[in-house]
């Protein structure tokens, strides 16, 4: 059988005019560009470095746009965050070493939440490689070691005639299920040398598709047909594989309802009368779920976060729908089906037989209801006005970014996203300092919406010199930053733990002048008129800080023993 990609595509006339007469002055960095720009790269991320910098010059003689931040970490979450808004393979342009190893937070971020980010980073000499005893700058005994454990792909080139391959190869890996960060390295030597190959103008690559198995999805379908309680946990997944209409088809089919975790939020309306919404901390959720006789699992691995800190117990029988063949039945014993989630979702929807079930949305607000009782009885009237605030403020449709902060913590569980892929946090590997330059990456994907990051002032002081992208490209992004003087939520912990905090209290500065000190517009509000001061800030072009000095708690836990 005969694939269109199959076909081999000759070239023009022009074309071979073109590649026996390549324009002089161009060497292994126009490669990479090239490349990117023939696979269809249209902005690219980075921060130059001594032996990058044949990249970065290429970077004048091609279209490309460049943005370039002040931090190499940085610079990743910004990639990271347009790689989750548009779907695209994004560009990381790093140097050699201590700029390489920069970026690794941010790659795990990028890797635990499946965001396409391609990173390709220099490296010494060619001579210089293998031991790493030569003594050049930046050198270390072996680079890509550094990021095996990290990314989903590691791509070595030592010879200019690898450059295209190596990043058509990778760009494949990036974008093929589950998404996720990819690693090429090119030693310095071989980017600035003058290269007589040809103008790189092919660029089609062909990620796989992951379709579920068809006797699987059979049985998945049975099951599901013959249940008298289903459920769905929707994760991440289903919002990376633009899945949301295809499960919400299912879960109105099927009758059942749909909790959303943190990383898939938005994955089903959130007022639905099916939606239980993503109270995942709360054991009124967990004995919901628990009682479901088949629970459907979609795009989620049921980690730490989604189980309720693994005290979720399920009776039932459990049906999972998982890209990434290592999640499958990791945390729970499953009927696994290695999919991804569009493809499995319609497969079932082509097989699954419709449910009545009329008690559904009854069962579905008893849940809710006695969630805000829980919430009501412990006087958190501040930080859900606060919560509230931001969701007014925020126009329908703009996306927005949460650092990890008690704000944060609330809106996994009580914010309406509104819409698949609008909700974005670094809950995925939990660092610090993923906001600001997560939506500089966002505004920079799509300018037509503003965007809004969230921070405390501990995460905030992470990205401070982000500012200055802000201002050097006129990104519309608006920061809010909850300033209580510390760690927050650590400060809680250790003293729930310990009976006093250490080591959360801190110096800061006065952000309102430090933001304008750079240009950007600030803010000081309260919890009475920030919804006002933020929609002001939203609504004007270009970047503005919002600084709330508030105190929020966590509500109490939910865990067995908690309450």
């Amino acid at each position: 059988m005969t694939h269109d990609h199959d076909l081999v595509l000759r070239p023009t006339a022009a074309q071979t005019e073109a590649a026996l007469n390549p324009p002089p002055g161009r060497n292994g960095g126009d490669l990479v560009v090239e490349t990117l720009a023939g696979l269809g790269a249209t902005t690219v991320f980075g921060l130059p470095g001594q032996h990058a910098l044949g990249m970065f010059d290429a970077l004048r003689r091609s279209d490309l746009r460049y943005i370039g931040l002040r931090v190499e970490n940085n610079a990743g979450f910004a990639a990271d965050a347009y790689g989750r808004i548009t779907g695209e393979a994004a560009p990381l342009l790093l140097s050699t070493g201590p700029g390489a190893l920069t970026s690794l937070a941010a790659l795990q971020e990028a890797r635990a939440a499946s965001a396409p980010v391609l990173a390709i980073s220099s490296q010494v000499p060619t001579a210089g490689l293998g031991g790493g005893r030569h003594g050049y700058l930046h050198e270390l005994p072996d680079q890509a070691a550094s990021f095996r454990g990290v990314v989903k792909s590691v791509h070595t080139v030592r010879a200019q005639s690898q450059i295209p391959s190596a990043i058509a190869e990778a760009w494949t890996s990036a974008l093929t299920v589950p998404h996720g960060p990819v690693w090429v390295e090119i030693p310095q030597d071989v980017l600035l040398a003058e290269t007589s190959i040809p103008v790189v103008t092919g660029g089609d690559t062909f990620p796989e598709e992951l379709p579920p198995r068809p006797e699987l999805t059979a049985v998945a379908a049975h099951l599901l047909s013959g249940a008298q309680r289903p459920a769905i946990i929707a994760g991440g997944g289903v919002v990376r594989a633009d899945a949301s209409k295809k499960l919400r088809q299912l879960a109105e089919r099927l009758q059942a309802p749909v909790v959303t975790t943190f990383g898939g939020k938005g994955a089903f309306p959130w007022t639905h009368p099916l939606s239980l919404q993503s109270w995942l901390e709360d054991r009124h959720t967990t004995d919901f779920l628990e009682d479901a006789d088949v629970l459907l699992v979609v795009g989620s691995g049921l980690g730490e976060l989604s189980s309720n800190y693994h005290t979720f117990k399920p009776r039932g029988r459990i049906v999972q729908i998982e890209a990434d063949l290592g999640k499958l039945e990791s945390n729970h014993p499953a009927l696994g089906i290695h999919a991804d989630a569009r493809l499995a979702l319609q497969a079932l929807l082509e097989t699954v037989a419709e449910r009545t079930d009329p008690t559904a949305p009854e069962r579905v607000r008893a849940v809710l209801d006695q969630v805000r009782e829980r919430i009501a009885s412990q006087e958190l009237t501040l930080e859900q006005d606060v919560l509230a605030a931001v969701r007014n403020a925020l126009p329908s449709g703009a996306p927005s970014f949460w650092d990890m902060t008690i704000l944060a913590y609330w809106a996994w569980s009580a914010f309406d996203a509104k819409a698949p892929n609008t909700m974005h946090s670094a809950q995925g590997a939990g660092g610090l300092g993923y906001a600001f330059p997560a939506a500089l990456g966002a505004a920079a994907a799509d300018p037509t919406h503003p965007v809004l990051a969230v921070s405390g002032d501990g995460g905030a002081l992470y990205s401070i010199a982000e500012l200055a992208t802000a201002r050097q490209y006129n990104l519309s992004v608006t920061w809010l930053i909850v300033d209580d003087g510390g760690y927050g939520i650590l400060r809680e912990y250790m003293t729930d733990a310990f009976g006093q905090p250490t080591a959360t209290e801190l110096t800061r500065p006065d952000y309102v002048a430090l933001a304008e000190s750079f240009g950007v517009p600030g803010v000081r509000t309260s919890p009475e008129t920030l919804a006002a001061d933020l929609a002001k800030a939203l609504a004007a072009p270009g970047p503005s800080v919002v600084v709330l000095p508030a105190v929020l708690r966590m509500f109490a836990p939910t865990h067995p023993g908690s309450d």
